[in-house]
């Protein structure tokens, strides 16, 4: 018999009004109530408590409730949650900015805010192509991306995914035609990106994610392949932006996956983890010679975009502490250990039927199967182990907080092999 508690009324009262993310609304089942949260576990109305084993589709790096990001957040509210940036400054924002210009390599120094990461990248895509008009180059309008890429869920940033994901390639005829090719992972590769860019002159950026394309596939790449598409984007007078959405800060073991490569973008973007997962913040980030083109008598050359909750007080607070938590570097040997038990408790899936492939890259971890697996069935193995895990396509995957333990780490990766053995 099962004796636990009935659903929230709050659940039952809204459920036919919430329309939820990648749900098939007739057939999906109820979504889990969260009353609480507290370090790395979700805690439910019914009394059960799940540990996370995906911090909040990567947010919440720091694991949940951080007393110092907390902390911070209660202050600024106390002060000022929000206001606009139009005519307008206030001290999160410029302190936050300041800050990730320090941290990002070269002369990555003019920061603007938005609220989410599809949006962020929407902004770097319009600064490149206005760049290219502000300095007299019209026709530079388009896009070169990537198979296995992922960028967000907006008009323009589907256009730049991986065309063939299921997700997106329902609005093939409303999106935008990009040229999307494949990563340039070795010398013919690199030739064979050179002679797309020289057929096409219409290219205002490469878009890329680097090391990991994440919603995509959770597929890696070397470093090498960085530096070649740094190397063709300055042959062909094109911008390279970097999507660190889901990379930036610590994911992958550096501060910024591009750190790895030694290679400075023209542009990157930053959201997910920058506030610890506690709000919505995002940043599309220029170089100085981005930004400059920007400068001029005309107002038109002017970035006319505006966000109207760019740069929010709490969000710029939240991510102001987060920054303090990174400030400590105990996360370096976090990801560091993660990473290793990551490699020990997920090597033992490789040997299992239907398991295609297993691999980590700092503190991800990746189960890719043959073929895509019953999701809703297989979410429900985790709950019924204790765990959160989302596995999406034939991905079952695990980016834990940082401060998760030896002993929750084998947890989630016991689940998994549990799951997948059945």
């Amino acid at each position: 018999m099962d004796d636990r508690k009935s659903p929230p009324r709050w659940l039952e009262h809204g459920a036919r009004h919430v329309w939820r993310p990648y749900a098939q609304m007739k057939t999906a089942p109820a979504p889990l109530p969260v009353v609480r949260t507290e370090g790395v576990r979700l805690h439910l109305a019914d009394g059960r408590v799940l540990l996370d084993g995906v911090a909040s589709w990567w947010t919440a790096c720091h694991g949940y409730n951080h007393p110092h990001i907390i902390a911070a957040m209660r202050a600024q509210l106390e002060i000022m949650p929000h206001v606009m940036l139009g005519g307008l400054a206030h001290e999160q924002a410029y302190r936050l900015a300041a800050r990730l210009a320090a941290l990002l390599p070269g002369d990555l120094d003019h920061v603007f805010f938005a609220e989410s990461g599809s949006v962020a990248v929407e902004i770097a895509m319009k600064m490149a192509v206005q760049y290219h008009l502000n300095r007299g180059a019209r026709g530079r309008t388009k896009f070169v991306s990537f198979r296995g890429g992922y960028h967000g869920d907006t008009i323009a940033t589907m256009s730049v995914c991986d065309p063939d994901e299921g997700m997106h390639a329902l609005f093939a005829g409303a999106l935008p035609e990009q040229h999307i090719a494949d990563l340039p992972r070795d010398e013919n590769g690199e030739a064979a990106l050179d002679a797309l860019l020289a057929r096409h002159d219409d290219v205002a950026a490469i878009l890329v994610e680097p090391l990991v394309q994440g919603a995509g596939g959770m597929l890696f790449h070397d470093a090498e392949v960085l530096r070649r598409l740094r190397r063709l984007a300055d042959a062909h007078g094109v911008l390279l932006i970097f999507d660190e959405i889901f990379t930036g800060f610590g994911r992958t073991g550096t501060l910024f996956a591009m750190q790895q490569a030694g290679v400075e973008p023209d542009i990157v973007t930053l959201s997910k983890a920058l506030t610890g997962g506690a709000a919505p913040l995002s940043a599309a980030i220029a170089s100085k010679r981005v930004f400059e083109a920007f400068l001029n008598d005309d107002p038109m050359h002017a970035l006319m975009h505006g966000p109207t909750y760019m740069g929010h007080a709490l969000g710029c607070a939240a991510a102001n502490a987060s920054l303090d938590i990174f400030d400590r570097n105990a996360w370096q040997a976090d990801v560091a250990r993660i990473a290793a038990r990551l490699e020990e408790g997920l090597a033992p899936c490789l040997g299992l039927p239907g398991v295609a492939d297993v691999r980590v890259k700092g503190a991800i971890g990746v189960v890719e199967l043959e073929k895509a697996p019953d999701i809703g069935a297989l979410t429900r193995r985790f709950v019924e182990q204790g765990v959160w895990i989302r596995p999406f396509n034939k991905i079952v995957y695990l980016t834990p907080a940082f401060v998760t333990t030896d002993d929750e780490l084998a947890q989630l990766t016991r689940a998994i092999h549990v799951a997948l053995s059945r």
